[in-house]
């Protein structure tokens, strides 16, 4: 394994950043888009993430159009959002015709562009006008996406392909979309965007994982995923390693050894790419100062500021809280990697020895709970399955279809069931269904990484339009109930994990925000694995440790007190 070194890689025009929640896909590519620009390189850095924290590394607003970096000339940013994406989009495709079509009609077409699939489609626009503009590909040297975590990406990639799929075998010029779709004009542009991704000469796409056993095993799914869309070009980034133990110190060498037994069983499919390495850095990553020395120096202080953490709420606090309150619904939300899905099975745990009776579930494509764990202590688990919850979804309107409709209408149904659309509602009637089991047991909730949750929670009233459209007036009792159940703050609650970091506080602030807006309480927080309450002295774990508090002591503030610290182990 190499030292990440900008000068023993063969730079392409593309560079493609993709991985896990929390792995550092930001923190890398950032300092990539530096260190190019620092050498005289020209430079598009573009963030395709609907959790984007470019302007926490940067300190500047930054917008879909692109800003310069004062600190590093040569050095242009932009952040693709998602919902201003999905606005223009919808204008683009329904403007032309308010003036030709009824109210009524107007009005179905914009529900039907309302969902989250509409968000993605819309942000792969963008993405594909991007890495197919001539134009750019002549400005800059180097053109660098920081993507979205893992299962995002890949369903972003694979959307293009469904979409024309279906546009291309439509008959009847309805669906979801229909003859005012406006995305059979772009079939080329994502052809042209899927092979440039898959050109070796054009792009690079780097995996980066930590040195831990999901992490790595998240990657090999995704690159064998996106090698069967046809992206072999990979290279592998192992980000925060520690390089050698601390025999005087019990914390440290837990860290190296726990590291190098991951790294002892890095999946198979892995072993083939090139690997580099990124040492694990005593300080956060972010500003320009710590990001443009992240590839090559972390000096420690030799007057380390710092004093234990004096007093604190537990998570058993937390659990105690939970089980006095009544909560039948409990969701841990946060950043990818903060530990959501450890949090929510230690909480689920906590419950069922309390004496709740307890249902855990994910939403989260990644799935990584341990089943055989939870279920031997006597709980009950479960996870969404896209494909299995689409077959299910498309046999109901099938079987209601059959009752009441003529041949030609049921061709129309057909048709819709087609589109992507008919996943992202079947996977949404799965979750309220999730959901109303909590009329007889708790529910608690792992979610996938931030920007996915809240295009899902956002777009609760936008699912029931689209399945009144489908099925006419919806009888379900668990969607109808879904969106008031979870702005009841008597029966749900939303935990936020974060880490002792800066860029998981501020992504944990604007998702309270998020949540504040569409009506969802939020009271507890989890700090997750802290250093600060850890006994050491290791010099470099005491940095850490130093740096965390000011992070702790902001998230205290946030949630008025409310704010269980849990240990690193």
């Amino acid at each position: 394994m190499k030292p990440l070194n900008l000068s023993n890689i063969e730079s392409t025009k593309y560079l493609f950043f993709t991985g896990k929640g929390g792995v550092g896909k930001t923190s890398i590519a950032c300092a990539t888009a530096i260190s190019l620009a620092d050498a005289g390189k020209k430079i598009l850095l573009i963030s395709t993430d609907p959790a984007s924290n470019l302007q926490d590394v940067f300190n500047q607003k930054i917008n879909g159009q692109g800003l310069p970096v004062a600190e590093v000339p040569h050095l242009t940013v932009i952040n693709i959002n998602p919902e201003e994406s999905a606005a223009a989009y919808r204008e683009h495709v329904i403007g032309p015709y308010r003036s030709k079509l009824p109210d009524s009609v107007i009005s179905q077409m914009e529900e039907q562009l309302s969902g989250s699939c509409t968000v993605e489609i819309a942000a792969f626009n963008e993405f594909s006008d991007y890495i197919t503009d001539h134009g750019k590909q002549k400005e800059y040297d180097h053109i660098i996406f920081d993507t979205a975590p893992t299962g995002h990406t890949l369903r972003m990639l694979q959307l293009p392909s469904a979409w024309s799929t279906f546009i291309s075998e439509s008959t009847h010029g309805a669906s979801c979309l229909g003859q005012l779709s406006g995305l059979e004009e772009r079939k080329d542009i994502y052809k042209q965007a899927v092979e440039n991704l898959s050109d070796a000469d054009s792009t690079t796409l780097i995996l980066v994982s930590r040195p831990e056993i999901p992490s790595l095993k998240e990657a090999a799914r995704s690159s064998q995923e996106l090698q069967l869309l046809g992206i072999k070009n990979q290279i592998l980034v192992i980000n925060g390693l520690v390089e050698k133990a601390d025999e005087n110190d019990a914390v440290f060498k837990l860290l190296y050894e726990r590291q190098k037994a991951a790294l002892e069983a890095m999946p198979e499919s892995l072993r083939k790419f090139t690997t580099y390495s990124v040492p694990l850095r005593s300080y956060n990553m972010s500003n320009v100062t710590n990001i443009r020395r992240m590839f090559t120096d972390d000096v420690l202080s030799e007057n380390i500021n710092y004093r234990p953490v004096a007093s604190h709420k537990t998570l058993d606090d937390l659990i105690d809280d939970l089980y006095k309150s009544g909560k039948r619904v409990i969701f841990t939300m946060g950043k990818g990697g903060v530990g959501k899905t450890t949090m929510a099975t230690r909480i689920a745990l906590g419950l069922h020895k309390r004496g709740a009776k307890v249902h855990l579930t994910t939403t989260d494509p990644a799935n990584h709970i341990n089943y055989d764990l939870v279920t031997e202590k006597g709980l009950s688990v479960s996870r969404i399955d896209e494909a299995e919850e689409l077959e299910k979804y498309k046999n109901e309107v099938r079987s209601a279809a059959a009752e009441t409709m003529s041949e030609s209408d049921k061709e129309y149904i057909e048709e819709d069931l087609r589109s992507p659309c008919s996943q992202e509602v079947a996977v949404f009637k799965a979750f309220a269904r999730i959901v109303a089991k909590a009329e007889n047991e708790v529910v608690v909730i792992d979610t996938a990484p931030t920007g996915h949750t809240i295009l899902l929670l956002d777009s609760t009233e936008s699912y029931n339009k689209q399945m009144e459209h489908t099925q006419g007036e919806i009888t379900e009792e668990a969607v109808k109930n879904l969106l008031p159940r979870l702005r009841n703050e008597k029966e749900t609650a939303v935990v936020i994990v974060t880490l002792p970091e800066t860029t998981p506080v501020f992504e944990a602030e604007r998702l309270q925000e998020d949540l504040q807006r569409a009506g969802i309480h939020n009271k507890w927080w989890i700090v997750n694995s802290c250093f600060s309450l850890v006994k050491t002295n290791n010099s470099f774990l005491l940095a850490k440790a130093s740096d965390e508090q000011v992070w702790i002591e902001k998230v205290k503030q946030l949630s008025h007190g409310n704010t269980a610290l849990v240990e690193w182990k």
